[in-house]
């Protein structure tokens, strides 16, 4: 019987054991611009485009939480009572021109939005959490894309779906705060 060496096998597997666990994720960022954090930022709505009711509104409070812990101290977020309540409602304001006069009035210097296209557990015996998300960060005075990113994440059957859009965005979100 052929015995691999120790070492030999460590090499081995590290190498497989770190691809899969990259394998649950995909991301891609604009590069990072500088951005001031302790301007005023704004959290406008994210659009749903997802069959999950609520989807985008989870977002848009994960993104404004995440904001703060990466060193933002000033962040609003676009009121509810100007959004649509509806189950059904894609989440993005019907006029997105009336969110940026809104951030505008707070005194805005720059806006996360963003479209959230996938936030489920996914359907079979394990039931893995998958969200997929896109960023924008905006120059709220000349509505002017500044920064964006995409990615996507599915965790393990014991994960929470929150606790990996948490990680997610919080990697995309991390070199354009704190680049």
């Amino acid at each position: 019987m052929f015995r691999l060496p120790k070492t030999m096998l460590a090499r081995l597997l590290l190498p497989c054991l770190a691809a899969l666990l990259t394998a649950c994720s995909v991301t891609d960022r604009a590069p990072a611009v500088r951005l001031e954090p302790d301007a005023r930022w704004v959290v406008l709505p994210f659009a749903n485009v997802t069959e999950t009711p609520f989807a985008g509104q989870r977002a848009e409070a994960v993104s404004e939480g995440l904001l703060r812990v990466l060193g933002v101290a000033d962040v609003r977020r676009y009121p509810a009572s100007l959004a649509s309540d509806n189950l059904f409602d894609n989440g993005a304001p019907k006029d997105a021109d009336k969110s940026l006069e809104w951030a505008r009035s707070q005194g805005a210097r720059y806006a996360l939005t963003g479209t959230v296209d996938e936030w489920r557990y996914k359907v079979g015996v394990d039931g893995e959490p998958a969200v997929g998300v896109t960023l924008s960060i905006v120059e709220v005075s000349d509505g002017r894309v500044l920064w964006s990113a995409v990615g996507a994440k599915s965790g393990w059957s014991r994960d929470a779906l929150s606790a990996v859009a948490q990680t997610l965005i919080k990697s995309l979100l991390t070199p354009a705060v704190r680049p």
